[in-house]
């Protein structure tokens, strides 16, 4: 005779990116902007702006908040449109692998 044990073991508490996690893809490419030094930025991060690469409040539905930022000086920037950079609010070359 056999008997069935359950044991709730715990789950690893693993950070995993996912979409989801990083955003919405609003496009797969970046787009080059002229940041004003001491200028601040609001990036959206959830990918549903309609004013992409910034925030309009589309977040307003979800959890991802746009990320602010200062420009430190005046300078040609490629800011991320997919949203799955790792260096937001700045392209690293994701979209080339989505």
């Amino acid at each position: 005779m056999f008997r069935l044990i359950i044991i709730n073991l715990p789950v690893a508490d693993h950070k995993k990116t996912s979409v989801m996690d990083k955003g919405h893809i609003a496009k797969k490419e970046p787009v080059q902007i002229e940041l004003v030094a001491g200028k601040n930025y609001a990036w959206c991060a959830c990918g549903l702006s309609e004013n992409q690469p910034f925030c309009d409040g589309s977040h307003s539905k979800g959890d991802l908040r746009p990320k602010i930022f200062k420009a430190e000086k005046s300078e040609t920037a490629w800011l991320c449109q997919c949203k799955q950079t790792g260096a937001s609010p700045f392209c690293d070359g994701t979209h080339n692998g989505l």
